[in-house]
């Protein structure tokens, strides 16, 4: 019989683990849930008495966690104390792409999952269910087990994977009412009951049928795989823009005719300056390193060919700034609407505005940033963080406002770059006025009425669409 887990412990207070365990903490109110991080910041963070201030936004994510912190969901930094205390232990500490050796920019950064493994082994007293929560390699768990299992201090584990599929801005709906809860575990009766053990707890909110069990190996690449198909249909739509602008179609009218297709269906099909976030690129590089070391090379570059494809889009929307406003912008003010690589979250990993701000900056543009969620000590640590020129650099060059129609105030251009729904909602007409003439916006996003901006007397150019001469 599987046995009733009544403490929880989570190794990784970020984006996943902190959302995720509030939700099992708020529909589990019997179950003690501790999320631990050594980043003390963010504990603080996750611990403000006003719980707008938690560090992650997120529809609805405050409310949750108001609803349970201190009752029997804690915050905190003393790691120790939550492992040796709980039954179950998720694992949600961050896996960069490797920056160094061999792999470097392809291959998974498994150093911390490493470190989480040594440190269980190190505290752990009692049995314990290990849970691979961070999205990992193929094969993983397998590294976990012969790390915890070798300490020679008779503690049984059990690795489970059970991968996150949530979407930023909907992660506490994703949650709430997920399409699938994915479980990964071993085939023999132990590791069969401590699936059945992380089982029940989901169903206590998520219809048994949308929990889905599989073995281990078969979990770890299903998340692989997922972010993989999502983001190939982003670029796949992408590559077909660039060929509507050049023919004259109109890449919307051609997503809803092929997403009235059953076979296909309309979800991931919006043309766009190109996907973002901590997954879609790191978990495509990561299939691409593990097909090449099976020595499966087409595999693997048919999988590159999607980060190709991404990588191309955002260069475009760059170039296609500078060649617009007469093949300089030296000196020229560009207006960025959204720095966040999507609405309704405030991260900005592998957000498209980094990667086209670059490209600008390289060209000496003046950046003038506003999104509604992103504070200016982000922004300036993403540029840092691609080490193309130093920090006082990118200060000079790159300024965050607080008010958007500062941040337009006399620029030549405005591209939108996050489709957050307050854009749609400005005085355009007011922008209009305090603009540079003639004034340009290039919409990355699909978000604006192109119709109701030219007659203001915008010049607008909109991904996937011709041109207006």
């Amino acid at each position: 019989m599987a046995k009733k887990i009544t403490k929880i412990c989570c190794i990784g207070a970020g984006y996943v683990g902190g959302p995720t365990m509030a939700v099992i903490a708020q529909k589990c109110p019997d179950i003690t849930v501790t999320v631990v991080d050594l980043n003390q910041a963010r504990i603080d963070a996750w611990n403000d008495p006003d719980v707008e201030n938690i560090p992650i936004y997120e529809p609805g994510l405050s409310d949750v966690v108001g609803e349970a912190r201190g009752r029997n969901l804690f915050f905190s930094t003393d790691v120790d104390k939550a492992i040796d205390e709980a039954e179950v232990i998720f694992i949600s500490v961050n896996t960069p792409t490797k920056t160094y050796g061999s792999g470097k920019g392809m291959a998974a950064d498994l150093k911390y999952i490493e470190l989480c493994a040594r440190q269980i082994a190190r505290v752990a007293k009692t049995d314990k269910i290990v849970v691979e929560k961070s999205t990992l390699p193929v094969r993983t768990a397998e590294a976990v087990k012969n790390i915890l299992q070798n300490t020679g201090n008779g503690v049984n584990y059990q690795i489970l994977s059970n991968p996150e599929f949530l979407a930023e801005g909907t992660a506490v709906e994703d949650l709430h009412a997920p399409d699938r809860v994915l479980i990964g575990g071993d085939t023999t009766p132990e590791g069969q009951e401590a699936l059945q053990s992380l089982v029940d707890v989901y169903a206590r909110w998520v219809p048994r049928e949308r929990i889905l069990t599989t073995n281990l190996w078969s979990s770890e690449l299903s998340k692989l795989t997922a972010n993989a198909f999502l983001a190939q249909r982003v670029s796949s739509i992408n590559a077909l823009s660039e060929l509507c602008e050049r023919t004259g179609a109109d890449v919307s009218e051609v997503a809803r005719s092929i997403g009235t297709d059953s076979r296909i269906g309309p979800k991931f099909l919006k043309s766009s300056v190109g996907f973002g976030g901590s997954c879609f690129q790191k978990d495509i590089l990561n299939l691409v390193y593990i097909a090449r070391s099976y020595g499966l090379k087409e595999v693997a570059d048919y999988w590159e060919q999607v980060i190709i494809m991404n990588d191309h889009q955002k260069r475009r929307f760059a170039n296609n700034i500078v060649k617009t406003l007469y093949n300089t912008v030296s000196g020229k003010k560009i207006a960025f609407l959204g720095w966040a690589f999507k609405k309704d979250t405030n991260d900005t990993r592998e957000s498209a505005a980094i990667y086209v701000a670059d490209d600008l900056l390289h060209e000496q543009a003046g950046i003038a940033v506003y999104d509604p969620k992103v504070p200016a000590e982000q922004v300036y640590s993403d540029l840092d963080y691609l080490e193309t020129r130093n920090s006082e650099k990118n200060k000079q060059y790159v300024t965050v406002f607080e008010d958007p129609y500062e941040a337009c105030k006399d620029a030549h251009a405005i591209a939108v770059l996050t489709e957050w729904d307050q854009f749609k909602d400005y005085d355009w007409k007011r922008i209009y006025d305090g603009m540079k003439k003639p004034a340009f916006i290039f919409d990355g996003r699909h978000l604006l009425n192109e119709a109701a901006l030219t007659e203001i007397g915008f010049k607008v150019y909109t991904i996937g669409k011709e041109a207006v001469k």
